[in-house]
């Protein structure tokens, strides 16, 4: 079991406290952003109770989130890193990124992944490139219920 980490930043608190989620501001947050597109809620709850969840507050009102799936010896992917739209530009997602990347738990792992459309030159920022070897990587996509 990961400890829960909890780090503050003037008014904004970032912890990986699974109490402390708001599942409704957070399935808010995933019906703006393009890669959880028709995910049913009960998936999102169940992905959060099965990941490392690094939430964003202001006081106690959820405002930014990220996972991290991970073995915590060899491999990490981070996923639904999202900042709610009106605290965007404040340096928490990179706040964030580095609160991920530093987690006691997750140091040392030989492997970290994630996937983006448009937020490469933050996370390159924190040692991330292209795959060395894309022809190496396969997956398989199947669309939600409903889809």
């Amino acid at each position: 079991m990961t400890q829960i980490l909890e780090i503050q930043r003037g008014s904004f608190t970032i912890s990986t406290d699974p109490a402390r989620l708001d599942i409704d501001a957070i399935c808010d947050f995933f019906t703006r952003a393009y890669w959880t597109k028709g995910r049913p809620r009960e998936r999102t709850e169940r992905a959060l109770a099965n990941s490392l969840v690094f939430g964003v507050y202001e006081g106690t009102k959820q405002v930014g989130i990220a996972r991290v799936i991970s073995d915590y010896s060899i491999f990490a992917y981070i996923c639904d890193v999202f900042i709610h739209e009106e605290y965007r530009a404040q340096g928490l997602g990179k706040w964030l990124i580095e609160t991920i990347m530093s987690h006691p738990d997750l140091l040392g792992l030989r492997r970290w992944t994630l996937v983006t459309r448009d937020a490469h030159g933050l996370y390159k920022q924190y040692g991330f490139t292209p795959l060395s070897n894309p022809n190496g990587w396969m997956e398989i996509i199947r669309p939600f219920p409903g889809e």
